[in-house]
C-alpha cells in the first residue's frame, strides 16, 4: 500500500471516494466538495487472488481513512472507474482483459455490502474523461471529449455535463471510431476492429506501423532495433528518436498527429463539443515539449483542414492536465454529481 500527504487547505464536506481499479493497483482518493484530495493511497490488484480480496483492501482503506480525519457519516457516496466490459445497470464486470478472474462478478454489490455506500459504476477512461472536465482542462466548458492515448485508445464524452455511458455499457468507446474503411486496414489489439483509431493512434498502433514503414529507412536511429525483439521498439523509442532529431520518428508521430486529426473530426462533427482534451502516457512530450507542441500541432491542422471554419475556431484542442489522478478524481466526481441529481429530484 502507498500513501501521499493530503491537501493542507481546509476541506469542505461533503466528501466522496473515487476509486480507480487497474490490472496491477487500485488507487483509492477521498475527494471533498470542491476536488481537493483529502486522502490518496493505493492497494494493489492482485488480479490471481480475486475480487473478494480487492474488495477488503478497498474497504480497509476506506474505513481507515475515514476516521483518521474525522468524517465518517459525512462520505455520501463512492465512485468506482473500472475497466470494460461490462454491465453499468447491474454494477458488474463483464470481461475485462487485464482481470480474468474478476469476469462477471458483482463488483457494486461487493463493494456497498463491505462499505455501506451506494456505488456510482462508470468505465475508466469515462472517469478520467470526467475528472478534466470536472477541475481539469475542460473545466471551463458544458461539453467535452477526451482520448486518452496509452496502449489502447480510451474516450470519454460529456455533453451538456452528462455523461454518454451508452445502452450497452458502451458509450463513448472513441477509440473505436472507424477512420480507414480501406480493406487492408490496420486492425485493433482489442476486438480485433479493421480501420479504427486504436489501430493507429495508440501506443502499440504506433509501434505496428513504425515497424511495418521502418524497413524502408536504414537511415534511421530505429533500424537496428527491427533485429532486435518486437517489444524493443516502441512509442517511447521512437519519440527518443524523434528528440535527437530522427526524420523517421518525427514523420511517424506527425502521422499519428494526421490519424488523431481525422477522429478530432470526425467525433467533432457528430458532438461539437467546443473541447477535445488528450490524455494518457502517450503525448510525445506534452504541451512542456517541442515535439509535444509539434503533436499537438499537427491533429489541429488536419482537423483544419477537416471541419468547418466556425468550427475549427470554436473548438479548444489541448492535452489533459491531471494526469494519473484523473480516474479517481473523475470517479469521485461523477459521485458527486449523480448524489446531487437524486437529491434534486428528491426534492422534486
Amino acid at each position: 500500500m502507498t500513501s501521499r500527504p493530503a491537501s493542507s487547505s481546509p476541506s469542505v464536506a461533503p466528501y466522496y471516494w473515487g476509486i480507480d481499479i487497474g490490472g496491477t493497483s487500485i488507487k483509492c482518493g477521498l475527494v471533498d466538495h470542491h476536488g481537493q484530495t483529502i486522502e490518496y493511497e493505493t492497494v494493489p490488484t492482485l488480479e490471481s487472488e480475486g475480487p473478494e480480496a480487492a474488495v477488503n483492501r478497498i474497504a480497509q482503506v476506506v474505513a481507515e481513512a475515514e476516521t483518521r480525519h474525522g468524517v465518517v457519516g459525512q462520505v455520501r457516496r463512492i465512485g468506482l472507474g473500472a475497466p470494460g466490459p461490462m454491465d453499468l445497470p447491474r454494477g458488474y464486470f463483464v470481461a475485462p482483459p487485464q482481470l480474468p478472474s474478476w469476469w462477471d462478478f458483482p463488483i457494486c454489490d461487493a463493494i456497498k455490502a463491505k462499505t455501506g455506500r451506494e456505488i456510482s459504476f462508470l468505465n475508466d477512461a469515462n472517469a478520467a474523461a470526467y475528472g478534466e472536465f470536472w477541475i481539469g482542462s475542460g473545466a471551463k466548458q458544458t461539453s467535452m471529449v477526451l482520448l486518452t492515448l496509452g496502449t489502447g485508445v480510451g474516450g470519454g464524452v460529456i455533453v451538456e455535463s452528462e455523461l454518454i455511458n451508452g445502452v450497452n455499457s458502451f458509450g463513448s468507446e472513441c477509440g473505436h471510431i472507424l477512420v480507414d474503411p480501406s480493406p487492408d486496414a490496420q486492425i485493433c489489439g482489442w476486438g480485433g476492429g479493421r480501420g479504427h483509431l486504436e489501430a493507429y493512434a495508440s501506443a502499440s498502433g504506433v509501434t505496428i506501423r513504425t515497424r511495418k514503414k521502418l524497413r524502408d529507412h536504414a537511415e534511421s536511429s530505429l533500424y537496428g532495433l527491427l533485429s532486435e525483439p518486437e517489444n524493443h521498439l516502441t512509442s517511447k523509442r521512437v519519440y527518443d528518436a524523434a528528440v535527437a532529431g530522427d526524420e523517421f520518428a518525427l514523420s511517424m508521430i506527425d502521422d499519428t498527429a494526421r490519424w488523431l486529426g481525422v477522429g478530432v473530426a470526425t467525433l467533432v462533427h457528430v458532438i461539437d463539443p467546443g473541447s477535445v482534451v488528450l490524455g494518457g502516457a502517450m503525448n510525445f512530450g506534452g504541451a512542456d515539449c517541442p515535439i509535444g507542441q509539434r503533436f499537438l500541432a499537427g491533429i489541429r491542422e488536419e482537423f483544419r483542414t477537416r471541419t468547418f471554419p466556425n468550427v475549427f475556431e470554436g473548438t479548444e484542442l489541448s492535452f489533459a492536465t491531471l494526469g494519473g489522478d484523473a480516474g479517481y478524481l473523475g470517479a469521485a466526481g461523477y459521485a458527486q454529481k449523480q448524489d446531487q441529481d437524486l437529491s434534486n429530484t428528491d426534492l422534486n
